[in-house]
């Protein structure tokens, strides 16, 4: 099952192991480890980032829609209880 994670663009809902908020300097380090690792997808299509993705391989997508609405775009589908 794909998810809509903004601007037409679409993850593997198996793959999510957390939406993350990326406001924190914990989450700010990640970010910049990914960026380094070549493990980042910008998915924001030029506009604030306003969730984070990872997935269970190691990469970190970056997403234009907050973490409210992509959690319920995955319990909506019924993909999982909660992340």
């Amino acid at each position: 099952m794909m998810v809509n994670i903004g601007f037409n663009n679409f993850v593997t809902a198996d793959r999510i192991l957390a939406v993350l908020n990326p406001e924190s300097a914990p989450m700010k380090r990640l970010r910049e480890d990914a960026k380094q690792a070549r493990n980042l997808v910008d998915a924001t299509q030029g506009r604030r980032t306003r969730s984070i993705i990872l997935l269970d391989n190691g990469t970190v997508v970056l997403s234009g829609i907050q973490e409210e609405t992509l959690v319920q775009r995955l319990n909506s589908a019924g993909i999982r209880d909660a992340i």
